[in-house]
């Protein structure tokens, strides 16, 4: 990870981060495929921890209090499963966006034990690395 990536996720908007992550895919002329599943991604996931770092509610997968967002927090909530989890566990923050994104994945929005479809883990796996070369 460069220091660019560690200030980003310490203090940039969630549109400011989506905009680099989208602008690397671009330059590095990535596959359309991953323009179309990164994007959203990213901006599912940071729909929900911009707004828990900018009111220090920050917190891992495990439960623990987490003082910063880094690009590693963000690939910890970037696994799918906990991806999902994070949706049923936080409290008091606008879920529409990170709602729609699993919606979109077949994830069952209103019974956390239901599973979602094994291919729709893989992928999320190939855009979490893809994410990773590029910050």
């Amino acid at each position: 990870m460069t220091e660019k990536s560690y200030e980003l996720f310490r203090s940039a908007s969630r549109d400011e981060i989506v905009k680099t992550i989208k602008e690397e895919l671009d330059r590095r002329n990535e596959s359309p495929i991953w323009l179309e599943k990164v994007v959203p991604f990213a901006d599912a996931i940071l729909s929900i921890l911009i707004p828990l770092r900018d009111e220090n509610r920050l917190f891992d997968p495990q439960g623990e209090k987490i003082d910063e967002l880094t690009p590693e927090l963000f690939f910890q909530w970037s696994d799918f499963v906990s991806l999902k989890s994070l949706y049923f566990r936080v409290k008091d923050v606008d879920l529409e966006t990170l709602a729609e994104y699993l919606h979109r994945y077949s994830v069952n929005l209103e019974d956390e034990r239901l599973d979602f479809p094994i291919a729709n883990y893989n992928l999320h796996l190939g855009v979490s690395n893809v994410i990773k070369s590029l910050l």
